[in-house]
């Protein structure tokens, strides 16, 4: 019986393999069936990125605000008393709880 079996098996061997990757290409994590998935995901991180990009170029304009050859004086004293806690005499101040 498995001398007449033996000319089959190496086509079933391959047809199983062809099988395996056929499977995975279509549900596996890069598969076809998820690119829904997938474009979901790209189009939130292109999203992601267009936020993180206005936030690093609004820090670049102030940093470049704060650099010796364009010194903002209004900035540097917005800076100076945010991180030290005073505030001008003319400022109305609301203390809010955190």
């Amino acid at each position: 019986m498995l001398a007449r079996l033996r000319p089959y098996l190496s086509t079933a061997a391959l047809a199983l393999l062809i099988f395996y990757f056929g499977f995975h290409a279509f549900t596996g994590e890069g598969g076809i069936l998820r690119s829904d998935q997938r474009d979901a995901t790209l189009l939130a991180k292109q999203r992601e990125l267009a936020e993180v990009t206005a936030k690093r170029r609004d820090l670049e304009v102030r940093a470049q605000l704060l650099r010796d050859q364009s010194l903002s004086a209004d900035l540097l004293e917005e800076r100076a008393r945010s991180l030290l806690g005073f505030a001008d005499p003319r400022d109305y101040v609301i203390r809010m709880k955190p």
